[in-house]
């Protein structure tokens, strides 16, 4: 883990809202591992850096896929081609891919995608099958096809049926379940919770997510992403972001209004 300043290469709206970005960053992209994350300085006005999972690595670019949510991502989302970024990183724990695992299932929720791809290049790497079942409110939020590897098989969800199937992303889950020998997935935590109280449904297959929370510091420092587990306090920068779907005491997380953060009780 490493301060560095990233040149910009490219930072497009690849949806309404929604920026895709590639850096020139040699030692990020030598480092980097699916489920990893990023701290980034947005500015003088933000006094904390904005983590963002690291979506993909070609060579020594790095892209990341965010929301512009506030004047954090929005200074992000305003830099052009040739600006430097001040990265910290990559920081956290990464996905882990089984050595005897074959086919992977990958499930993301709206943004979720943004780490999930970097995880579906590696399985294929490692010679794996790759699903992705990509869900969205309605078609408008989708990640599009034009940037998933096209060996990946991928699925579509939306609530409003606008495209694909109707209905939420875990509707469609246990019919691909059978099929996996790990499940991957990064959404809203509403949906990790949905996923957790049907997990029979899923055939006991293990379930490795992608927990977000707001983080201060983004090294373990200042305690402010602490989260209940089955094997005490957690910090979700430091010991996560990725952590086993059973680990986590969910009866002890709340969220904000839209189930995508969690809210410490305590």
């Amino acid at each position: 883990m490493k301060q560095t300043l990233a040149s910009i290469i490219s930072n497009d709206e690849v949806m309404p809202g929604v920026h895709l970005i590639w850096l020139e960053s040699p030692q990020i992209a030598s480092e980097a591992k699916p489920g990893q994350f990023v701290m980034v300085y947005c500015g003088e006005e933000c006094l904390l850096r904005r983590p963002l999972s690291i979506h993909l690595v070609e060579a020594s670019k790095v892209a990341f896929l965010f929301t512009v949510v506030g004047k954090g991502t929005y200074w992000l989302s305003q830099r052009q081609a040739g600006n430097n970024i001040d990265l910290l990183g990559p920081l956290g724990n990464s996905y882990f891919i089984h050595p005897a695992s074959h086919n992977l299932l990958l499930v993301a929720g709206g943004i979720g995608i943004a780490p999930l791809r970097f995880l579906a290049q590696e399985g294929m790497y490692q010679g794996c099958s790759v699903r992705l079942l990509l869900g969205a409110s309605t078609a408008s939020q989708l990640y599009s096809k034009y940037f998933l590897p096209p060996e990946a098989e991928s699925t579509v969800a939306t609530e409003d049926g606008s495209a694909g199937k109707k209905g939420m992303i875990t509707d469609i889950l246990p019919d691909f379940a059978i099929w996996a020998d790990q499940i991957f997935a990064c959404g809203p935590v509403s949906m990790y919770h949905t996923i957790a109280i049907h997990k029979q449904e899923l055939l006991k297959k293990p379930v490795q997510i992608s927990l977000e929370v707001r983080m201060g510091c983004g090294l373990g420092v200042c305690y402010g992403c602490t989260v209940k587990t089955k094997n005490g306090l957690k910090q979700v920068c430091k010991d996560g972001p990725i952590f086993d779907l059973d680990d986590i005491l969910w009866e002890e997380l709340d969220y904000n209004d839209r189930g995508k953060e969690v809210i410490l009780k305590w």
